[in-house]
């Protein structure tokens, strides 16, 4: 069988070449002789029905042949021939030479090349239209995608959910294609009117005709330039508004993924996809979109006026357009894909510079500049290569649309002047045709040059439209919305691993059971990476447990909506972020119905009001990116401010407090744990001065609730919270005794 497979190609094109030699002695019969073209195309059915019943009858020695493209392919090869001889007897050209030409070895080896041209056009570009409209299923170009694989959006599929944007707006569009329609429609008074004039003067008319002429041309070209003007203009005014549509949806769109999607994806790229690839998307469509669409319209008006001066040499100029479509499409998808992988290298791109830049003080510190900026530069080389490549491609099919376009200019004004000389058609209508023909070859020529960028504009959408396309991997959000809650936390056999791995290694928690109680303040102690920030992360459901539950008065935490559960529950973390606005606004953060005076009595609570009050413009001193024009132990008071000014019933301090001195985190400590009576405070410090004060205090370690009572009790039980103690005593002596010495 293997065997078979090697030589069944050229069994196929012995049978074909067989096939043709006895329809070459057949047409010499006395019935079929004098009908030459019964012979011809008589002989491309018999060729095909021979041909596709081998190749149905075995299908596993040619498995290609078999499909839609192979079936089609297989009709070019029998049919093209007697197309292309009818073609020329209806252009009034010698055909009987051609007629009994046909099986020539010359001819056949034609119609091996044609042949492999159709199947190289379908293959790329039909037969995935046809998939993704449903309309066939090619088992020979596609496969079963896994189950943690997204089938690839095609570009029909990008291309419906632009129209979706677009639907909105479908009456602007049916008002920029009537002005379309008109615009195109005064294009041709020229091309017109100067053929008849043409005949005017050879026929030595009277002058006022070609006055009259020249004042409608004039006037039908002012009026298209109205309407064209008028046209742009709405379409580019409508796509700015989809632009922007589409631009705030994939931001929100974004906005919607759980927290390991942002994990898991960098920040420049998802920055790259929302703006570059929406821009560069929008810019096209806007520009290069409008361009195909008046080109289409002309192309149509164009071909209706070169028909009604002559049907024999429209047929000439259109016998050229299979060549002039078929190149495009074939480089067509090779410029959508490479057209991806420009985008995704230009998001890595971005992505280093986005990182060095927000890190440009590390950078600095360990003098890498040098080494970041090569890592750009290579980032930078990976994109030029393949615009090299897309650039190819382009140079190579505008190459072989103006190489077709002479030609064709070249046989029309040899045909053309045939057919004035024996008569048929007069020479204003040569010249008209000769203006249309121009302008039909620029309109053609102007669709195939515009078109690459539009694909690519839909290939490089594919990457916004996967934003818009997936589903957050969290559970539903829940229903319930209490008035009132008492701030009870329970941890049930919870156990997580941020790869979501079950292997023993990656978990995080282990089968972790806690109890938070309402009104109290509970720390959580244990050494780093026991889980004690995870376990805060959990509770601010910005991760879900892969087993067990969290429980906050007795129901679930996913039960509850996630603007309720974050208007409850406030974080301030170690880490934390200040936006790049004003202290005022990142105090009312996500609250900003909140008034000045509450605004005041948080930041005081937090120990903030004092120092802001010294800021250049106070409370209207704008904090900087990522609060880079404040201080650390300011940045923290700043937090907790925006963190209290919610009134919150459950209070979470990781750390919170670490960069502030002594004097100022007892200030904080203590004005929270006066505010114990209103809410639940869960406390994580890595400082046992803090923690020794907590009512509860819970001992992890590496994953597990080691132990867990008040700080008397665990220090009499002497197990891992008393060992935690005793070192962090030795280490508060040890930074006492160098700072006497330095004294």
């Amino acid at each position: 069988m293997e065997k078979m497979s090697y030589f069944s190609p050229l069994l196929f094109m012995c049978l074909d070449v067989c096939v043709v030699h006895a329809i070459s002695l057949a047409q010499l019969s006395p019935i079929l002789i004098s009908r030459p073209f019964l012979a011809l195309w008589g002989s491309g059915a018999v060729r095909a029905c021979l041909l596709i019943s081998f190749t149905l009858k075995y299908p596993e020695s040619l498995p290609g042949m078999s499909s839609f493209e192979g079936l089609q392919s297989l009709g070019v090869l029998c049919f093209h021939f007697p197309v292309y001889t009818t073609l020329l007897w209806m252009l009034g050209l010698s055909a009987m030479e051609e007629l009994w030409g046909w099986h020539s070895w010359e001819r056949v080896l034609q119609g091996y090349a044609v042949t492999v041209v159709a199947w190289l056009y379908w293959s790329r570009y039909v037969s995935s239209l046809l998939v993704s409209s449903g309309e066939y299923i090619l088992s020979l170009y596609t496969k079963t995608p896994s189950k943690n694989e997204k089938p690839k959006q095609d570009t029909v599929a990008s291309l419906k959910k632009l129209m979706g944007f677009m639907l909105p707006y479908r009456w602007r569009f049916v008002v920029v294609l009537f002005l379309v329609v008109l615009s195109s429609y005064g294009e041709m008074a020229i091309p017109q009117y100067s053929g008849r004039v043409t005949d005017w003067i050879i026929n030595e008319e009277a002058p006022d005709a070609f006055t009259e002429a020249i004042t409608i041309m004039t006037l039908m070209t002012i009026a298209s330039a109205v309407l064209e003007f008028v046209g742009d203009l709405m379409y580019n005014f409508t796509m700015s508004h989809i632009h922007n549509s589409v631009q705030g949806v994939v931001f929100q769109a974004v906005l919607k993924q759980e927290i390991a999607f942002f994990d898991a994806n960098p920040t420049g790229v998802l920055v790259s996809r929302i703006t570059t690839d929406t821009n560069d998307m929008s810019e096209a469509l806007s520009e290069k979109l409008s361009l195909v669409m008046w080109y289409t319209a002309r192309f149509g008006f164009l071909l209706c006026f070169m028909v009604r001066q002559s049907w024999k040499m429209t047929l000439l100029t259109c016998m050229g357009l299979p060549i002039v479509w078929v190149i495009p499409k074939l480089t067509g998808h090779f410029h959508q894909t490479i057209a991806v992988k420009v985008q995704e290298s230009l998001a890595k791109a971005n992505q280093v510079a986005t990182e060095t830049f927000s890190c440009i003080k590390t950078v600095r510190s360990f003098a890498n500049e040098d080494g970041e900026t090569e890592r750009y530069r290579r980032h930078l080389e990976e994109t030029y290569a393949l615009n090299k490549k897309e650039a190819l491609a382009y140079a190579a099919s505008t190459w072989a649309n103006s190489m077709t376009t002479l030609t064709l200019k070249v046989c029309i004004l040899y045909y053309g002047g045939n057919l004035v000389t024996r008569g048929t058609v007069s020479s204003g209508d040569l010249v008209s045709f000769v203006l249309f023909e121009l302008q039909f070859a620029s309109a053609v020529e102007a669709v195939m040059h515009y078109y690459p960028a539009v694909k690519k504009a839909i290939g490089g959408s594919e990457k916004i439209f996967e934003y818009l396309d997936r589903k957050p991997l969290v559970p539903q959000e829940g229903t319930l919305a209490p008035a009132n809650i008492e701030g009870h936390i329970q941890f049930k056999n919870v156990r997580f691993s941020y790869s979501g791995k079950t292997d023993e290694k990656d978990i995080v928690l282990k089968d972790v059971c806690l109890e938070v109680k309402p009104g109290q303040v509970t720390a959580l102690v244990g050494l780093n990476r026991s889980g004690k920030s995870t376990c805060v992360k959990l509770l601010d459901r910005l991760y879900q447990p892969q087993a067990g539950e969290i429980l906050l008065d007795g129901n679930s935490l996913q039960s509850y909506t996630d603007q309720w559960l974050h208007d409850k529950i406030a974080v301030v973390s170690q880490d934390c972020v200040l936006f790049a606005r004003s202290v005022r606004e990142n105090i009312k953060y996500g609250c900003r119905d909140a008034s000045d005076e509450e605004m005041f009595n948080a930041a005081k609570l937090a120990s903030a009001h004092k120092f802001i009050l010294g800021l250049p413009n106070q409370y209207d001193t704008d904090a900087g990116e990522k609060g880079g024009q404040v201080a650390g132990g300011q940045k923290q008071r700043i937090a907790i401010a925006r963190a209290l000014i919610r009134r919150p019933r459950i209070l979470i301090l990781d750390n919170a407090t670490s960069d502030l001195d002594t004097e100022n985190e007892y200030q904080v400590h203590q004005a929270l744990l006066n505010q114990t009576n209103n809410c639940t405070v869960l406390l994580i410090s890595n400082k046992m001065s803090v923690v020794e004060k907590a009512d509860h205090i819970v001992v992890l370690s590496e994953g597990v609730v080691k132990e867990e009572g008040s700080h008397g009790e665990l220090l009499q039980r002497d197990g891992l919270y008393a060992e935690l103690v005793k070192k962090h005593n030795m280490s508060f002596q040890r930074k006492e005794e160098q700072g006497e010495d330095a004294q």
